[in-house]
């Protein structure tokens, strides 16, 4: 059988899932892989804060697809024949002839605080320099903590640790999944549960992106799909769709089944924290679209349009 060819990014994450999704292949197909590492406009312009991105690769590209983009590129000009990707990355449309047969089960979704004095966030410092490049996490540090410093950091994990260690930060903020993956729980000083910071759509999943018309490949990644995450990450998905928002949103959601149901709950911040909006909603497991575009429109009754359409100008 022909070796399928998967695209990445190049970091050490995206490595360790594309390399995740090949074993699990072979184990279940007894598939060949090639890993094709793709650099996207996100890795190129890690100077560059993220919510300033699209202005450096033009408007039209928009901030959405920065670190899928190529990669989807090169999924429909057949140069590879499926990519991985970390579902927190993807817009909420994807381009005509792609498609997601397979969403794997999804790892601890929450953030995690690392600090050099090993204190958690109700003990840092006044004044203390937060790292994250994240606006949604920055709106949240702000709003729990807004004698804080919240610093934008770029860079994969390796590069953020290095310049926590090297004394830039006092503390960084990251996904508590991609440290599990990559075994570095140890270096965390604290899980943030989602009183304190929600997470971003669809953190701690893994996506899978085929060609729309290529059926074998389809056939062998859907073997890989999980229902109970793919419900979840499309209700989480569907309220970000409703609210018309990009990966670059002060927006925390959180989709997970509760006695069967499925509980959503999200909330919308201003960039400096002080505003808020945070509902959840409750609905069928069989209806997870439903859910978000519910719980989307009653955030958008209680203010969460104002307070994203304040925020995309602060940008």
């Amino acid at each position: 059988m022909t070796r399928l060819r998967i695209g990445t990014r190049g970091s050490s994450l995206a490595l360790w899932q594309a390399n995740h999704i090949a074993a699990r292949l072979a184990e279940l197909h007894g598939i060949e892989t090639e890993i094709i590492r793709i650099r996207t406009s996100g890795d190129r312009l890690q100077s560059v804060p993220v919510a300033q991105v699209n202005e450096q690769i033009g408007p039209e590209s928009g901030m959405k697809g920065i670190f899928i983009k190529e990669i989807e590129d090169a999924l429909l000009a057949n140069t590879v024949d499926l990519a991985v990707h970390s579902m927190k990355d993807i817009p909420t449309e994807i381009p005509r002839g792609l498609a997601f047969p397979a969403i794997t089960r999804r790892e601890d979704p929450r953030d995690c605080l690392i600090s050099r004095s090993g204190r958690t966030l109700k003990g840092l410092p006044q004044g203390a320099r937060v790292g994250t490049s994240s606006l949604r996490r920055q709106a949240q540090l702000r709003h729990y903590r807004p004698d804080l410093e919240a610093v934008d950091l770029r860079g994969n994990v390796d590069t953020r640790m290095k310049k926590l260690d090297a004394g830039e930060f006092d503390a960084v903020v990251l996904a508590i999944a991609g440290l599990n993956r990559l075994g570095a729980t140890a270096r965390v000083t604290q899980v943030l549960n989602a009183d304190v910071m929600l997470p971003a759509v669809g953190q701690g999943a893994i996506g899978i992106e085929t060609r729309s018309d290529d059926r074998k490949t389809l056939d062998m990644v859907a073997a890989l799909d999980d229902a109970e995450t793919r419900a979840c990450v499309t209700a989480e998905r569907a309220l970000l769709h409703e609210l018309q928002g990009g990966c670059q949103v002060p927006l925390g959601a959180w989709a997970r089944l509760v006695d069967g149901n499925l509980h959503l709950e999200a909330a919308v911040f201003s960039v400096d924290g002080k505003e808020f909006v945070r509902r959840e909603e409750r609905g069928s497991a069989g209806d997870p679209a439903g859910v978000g575009k519910r719980l989307g429109q009653i955030l958008i009754e209680a203010g969460a349009d104002r307070i994203l359409r304040l925020a995309g100008r602060a940008l």
